[in-house]
């Protein structure tokens, strides 16, 4: 009680923190879980799966909001490209995951907004600044350096830029979605998406996992759902410009579980990148934040 007690007198800012931290800590176990798959399971039926245990979880609540006339929508389009979008980009992440340490690909993950911010020049016609344009370079550079041009660059890495490219168009989506989309029913039609698109392929990826695999499958839709939850209430307590630069902290957590579980370390060119990255996607958030204060 005394916990709950402690918890009721928080700062909205503090516990939106709070819960931001814990959804990127549920990423990066999601990250660990498809990696401790293996290569031997195909990414087209891990994202099945990990569909199925999220629509599985959703049920209960879609129900209490309102069952099917909750999932009523006016932009059916909207929801499938969202879906093709995130389902194109966990298949190249889960490929990445699989080959790298998750802290590479982590890093290289953390480029969404600065790509998001490009996007939305072409799709949403937003206007960018030059120090806004300073920033996206910078940040290039930061991906330039993570994905280590100087040495062999590992097909990974490159599904991981690819997953990191899909991800940025899905903030597109999110955008044209609007405030008008419950959450719930946004992350609801991007797993049927994911269902619908990958059954077709798993007569030809399917593989009967092991106990230990499907535990790791359920694992993988737990992690997501959690995350979805925790995001949703971090941004319902505080604005995206408080609680988004929180999501850096997924390079931390990833960096511990490869030396927890596989005993490795970020190179230098990692780290740099990383470093680079993370910089200049503070920089952008804070930029936005006081664009939309004097709009």
């Amino acid at each position: 009680m005394r916990i709950v007690n402690i918890y009721k007198n928080l700062n909205d800012n503090f516990k939106a923190i709070a819960a931001m931290i814990l959804a990127v800590l549920c990423v990066t176990i999601m990250s660990v879980q498809a990696k401790l798959i293996g290569i031997e399971y195909h990414p087209v039926q891990i994202a099945f799966a990990r569909a199925i245990v999220v629509l599985i979880l959703l049920s209960p609540i879609i129900y209490k909001l309102g069952g099917f006339n909750f999932l009523k929508t006016k932009k059916p389009k909207t929801h499938f490209f969202r879906g093709i979008a995130g389902l194109i980009g966990n298949i190249m992440f889960f490929l990445a995951f699989q080959r790298l340490p998750v802290a590479d690909v982590t890093v290289i993950s953390q480029a969404v907004p600065i790509f998001a911010c490009i996007f939305a020049i072409f799709f949403l016609k937003e206007t960018i600044g030059w120090r806004r344009w300073t920033a996206i370079f910078i940040g290039f550079l930061g991906v330039i350096i993570a994905i280590n041009p100087t040495g062999q660059i590992a097909i990974a890495s490159i599904y991981a830029l690819i997953g990191t490219l899909m991800w940025s168009t899905t903030i597109i989506f999110l955008r044209l979605l609007g405030t008008t989309e419950h959450p719930v029913k946004t992350v609801f039609f991007f797993m049927l998406v994911t269902v619908i698109v990958t059954s077709f392929f798993q007569p030809f990826f399917w593989k009967q996992p092991s106990i230990e695999v499907m535990l790791l499958f359920i694992g993988l839709g737990v992690s997501a759902f959690l995350t979805q939850l925790l995001m949703t209430y971090a941004l319902q307590k505080a604005p995206a410009s408080i609680v988004s630069p929180f999501n850096y902290t997924g390079i931390i957590w990833a960096i511990i579980f490869d030396f927890l579980i596989w005993n490795t370390y970020p190179i230098f060119s990692t780290i740099l990148g990383g470093i680079i990255i993370t910089i200049s996607g503070l920089y952008i958030f804070k930029r936005e934040a006081k664009i939309k204060k004097t709009t």
